[in-house]
């Protein structure tokens, strides 16, 4: 038992003791310790009332009161702790004023939302660039405030491992790179940054590349012509440099070809979203690749088609020729004499696939993720050898783009390589649906297996 309750307890004893021998010196015991009780009890009471006034602050122009006792003790380890409360909310008042400086600090516009997204906090950029407002803003919903439909979306679908671009609703020609980030329970941080500038130095390449490209254009066509004329000229000079102007013929088209790829790349990179929603016979135009493909094999591979006959697809009929046709071009380049091509069509609850598969020299796995950069080659000298420009897959990867979709590669260095073309569910159409053939009328054609 510590001091003040040792003290407190003997106060009570000679209370009780001095009132027992009142009563007795005057017949009433009984009474007697009743009354010391009672008065013992009213002290009590009136320390809790002094204890109550002092926490409610109507004390708060005197000093603490000091009972004595037990009581004062009780008054001494509250004023103590109301010094350490203090303390720490001075030092909590300091790390927030720290926090709001630094968070303040931040260039890219920064909001805190809950599980609602509601607006809980947000830095000085924010309220710049997203037009927010203290203190009418906190608690409305982001989406009353930017209420674009795709931000809207992808705020609702939550899939937020892709960053969104967006208009800033204060100017229109700042874009803005959205991120959002949940974290503990129930939070969300969203993070926007200024991409303006890096989305003008991508469209100024673009339009230099689609310029540069234009421009080669003309010429290479004429010094195309005068070698063709050359070539087919039977006279002496044409003989004696024939050699030389077959390899200046070669050049000239693998050129033109470069040519061709970048001004492709570039469109598909100006246009976005494809807006063609035509139904595309794909089996059909698989049949016609894979007669492609058999000729620039000349037999050396076995090449092989499954398809499914009714599985349409929504698009660009051209792009996805484009795309499908770099796939299995490369796949008759990179596979050894003797080896398979496997192309393969087909659906399931999830979307449709366009496979190519081959037993070919395989990729190692750190040039997987940059294989769909421009200009990219694994193997140079292979590829410079079979002509290849280095965009093929850049274009591949920009057509799926524009169609919703996605390129999966998975690949082992000596065994081959499997490239999957996945579209979205919503781009299936079923022929047995009775939509008219586009691109070429008729019946898919059968499925081939040489």
């Amino acid at each position: 038992m510590t001091g003040p309750w040792r003290r407190e307890t003997w106060r009570l004893a000679g209370v009780l003791a001095g009132s027992l021998f009142a009563g007795i010196l005057v017949g009433q015991p009984v009474w007697g310790l009743l009354l010391g009780v009672g008065a013992y009890f009213g002290w009590h009471l009136w320390n809790v009332a002094l204890l109550d006034a002092w926490l409610r602050g109507e004390r708060s122009g005197r000093q603490m009161p000091d009972p004595g006792g037990i009581w004062g003790e009780v008054f001494l380890r509250i004023r103590a702790l109301q010094k350490r409360n203090r303390k720490r909310k001075k030092k909590l008042t300091r790390m927030l004023e720290r926090f709001r400086l630094s968070t303040n600090a931040i260039p890219d516009p920064t909001v805190v939302l809950d599980g609602a997204n509601r607006i809980e906090w947000w830095n000085q950029a924010a309220a710049e660039l997203l037009d927010l407002s203290h203190p009418h803003d906190v608690g409305q919903k982001i989406t009353n405030l930017i209420r674009y439909p795709d931000f809207v979306a992808w705020l609702d679908g939550e899939h937020f491992d892709q960053p969104l671009e967006i208009p800033a609703p204060v100017d229109s020609r700042v874009t803005l790179s959205i991120r959002v980030v949940p974290y503990a329970k129930n939070q969300r941080l969203l993070v926007a940054q200024d991409v303006s500038r890096i989305r003008l130095v991508e469209q100024m390449r673009r339009d230099f590349i689609a310029n540069v490209s234009h421009e080669l254009r003309t010429p290479l066509t004429v010094i195309q012509g005068y070698l063709e004329s050359l070539i087919d000229a039977d006279d002496e000079c044409s003989r004696r440099w024939r050699r030389e102007l077959h390899n200046m013929e070669q050049q000239s088209a693998r050129m033109a070809t470069l040519v061709s790829d970048l001004l492709l790349l570039s469109r598909l990179e100006t246009e976005g979203q494809a807006t063609d929603h035509s139904p595309v016979d794909v089996p059909a135009l698989l049949q016609m690749l894979l007669e492609d493909l058999q000729a620039l094999s000349q037999g050396r591979h076995h090449i092989s088609l499954e398809a499914d006959r009714d599985l349409w697809l929504l698009g660009d009929r051209e792009e996805l020729r484009s795309a499908f046709s770099n796939l299995a071009y490369n796949a008759v380049h990179y596979t050894p004499e003797g080896g398979q091509i496997r192309l393969s069509w087909h659906a399931d609850a999830e979307g449709a696939y366009f496979e190519v598969e081959d037993t070919g020299i395989g990729i190692d796995a750190p040039h997987i993720p940059r294989l769909t950069e421009r200009f990219y080659r694994v193997d140079v000298g292979r590829s410079r050898e079979i002509g290849g420009t280095g965009l093929g897959l850049a274009i591949v990867k920009h057509v799926l783009v524009r169609h919703r979709g996605e390129l999966w590669i998975s690949s082992e260095p000596g065994k081959g390589s499997r490239f999957t073309c996945a579209f979205p569910a919503s781009r299936i159409v079923r022929q047995e649906e009775g939509r008219e053939p586009v691109d070429g009328g008729g019946q898919p054609p059968p499925v081939t297996e040489p």
